[in-house]
């Protein structure tokens, strides 16, 4: 995006177990993931009267905790953490959910499409990889060579990037008011890169804490998994975009990853439009058949290697599930068990078909 239509207003970051104050008794804390191309994880501290609010929370990891405790030490002048909201399931959000309940004995609120999926998740863990996710992978176009790499993996990955998911927690819903320092948050959920992602918006202080939901210069993750193998993400995601257009554009944002960002209304036609050329290309590249695991140099352009060829393939399939569900591509399992996708009718351009995401944006 240019400069014109999006703007980072802070030219310093606080340093890991440190934390800025980015509006009145807002704090942006920023703590180390080990995702290339991703490095940080953007997390909140919202000074709530007598004490403090904690919007998400790092990966499980021992060097997050030690951060979590220089942050406490330099920032709540005595005060303690009286809740821990979480946006999402996904490990670098909900890791140190467990930890931080216990330490300060506090609630967790999440929505419930969040907190069950990421318990199911922790709590299903098994040292090798189940038959039924091995076929879904197989019927992606996944060879031996990439099924036992998998394999080497094994299903617990979730499991060991958080800290035990709390059996309880305070459930919140799209609409409701948190009061927190005397501001009213209202959430906003979201969906498409996670179930029920909430976002939290701050009219006083035009402030939108957006998790993963929106970010300034990369696109939220939007895969189709084992769990749900017929599920339409992206038609989730895209819907939720026109949700958060009538927010004041002057609206200061607060991504999970990279900076906070002025541009929200820019920002959401601009991820409408990536969408719709990966898209576009998808319908080219499906005039010949084509699985899930052949269509993703259409739309990746670096090379991708271990868990990013899983990634990318959910990324692919999401994108493909939209086009079968707006009729524009056929699906069918040939005789090695391996779906291809083939594009129904003429190539067109997917603006043209009548239904583009830009126009949901």
């Amino acid at each position: 995006m240019s400069s014109e239509t999006i703007r980072f207003p802070f030219d310093t970051r606080p340093e890991t177990g440190q934390a800025l104050e980015v509006a009145d008794g807002v704090f942006w804390v920023r703590m180390p993931i080990p995702i290339p191309g991703l490095e940080y994880i953007n997390l909140w501290l919202l000074r709530d009267d007598d004490g403090w609010t904690i919007v998400d929370t790092g990966l499980g990891t021992g060097t997050i905790r030690e951060a979590w405790e220089s942050v406490f030490a330099q920032t709540l002048d005595g005060r303690p953490v009286k809740r821990v909201i979480c946006t999402h399931f996904h490990p670098d959000h909900l890791g140190q959910a467990g930890w931080l309940t216990e330490r300060w004995d506090v609630g967790l609120w999440m929505t419930l499409g969040e907190w069950t999926f990421g318990r199911m998740l922790a709590l299903d863990a098994q040292d090798a990889l189940p038959d039924d996710v091995v076929r879904f992978y197989r019927r992606a176009g996944f060879g031996e060579d990439l099924i036992d790499d998998y394999k080497k993996r094994g299903y617990s990955h979730f499991q060991s990037a958080v800290t035990p998911i709390p059996r309880s927690f305070r459930r919140i819903v799209d609409g409701e008011a948190i009061i927190i320092g005397g501001h009213e948050w209202r959430v906003m959920v979201g969906r498409g890169h996670s179930p029920e992602h909430a976002c939290l918006y701050c009219a006083d202080l035009k402030l939108l804490i957006s998790g993963d939901q929106v970010l300034p210069n990369i696109s939220p993750h939007i895969g189709v998994y084992p769990g749900e193998p017929d599920a339409n993400p992206l038609g989730f995601y895209l819907d939720s975009l026109p949700t958060f257009k009538p927010l004041p554009d002057d609206t200061l944002t607060l991504p999970a990853h990279n900076d906070p960002f002025f541009g929200l209304h820019a920002r959401l036609d601009s991820l409408a439009h990536h969408h719709d050329t990966r898209l576009d290309a998808l319908l080219a590249a499906c005039a010949e058949p084509q699985t899930a695991l052949t269509v993703l140099p259409h739309i990746f352009r670096r090379k991708l290697e271990g868990p990013n060829v899983v990634l990318a393939t959910g990324e692919g399939m999401a994108h493909l599930h939209y086009l079968m569900g707006r009729g524009l591509i056929g699906r069918e399992l040939d005789e090695a068990g391996v779906y291809q996708y083939r594009t129904i009718g003429a190539v067109r351009h997917f603006g043209d078909a009548g239904s583009g995401s830009a126009d949901a944006a």
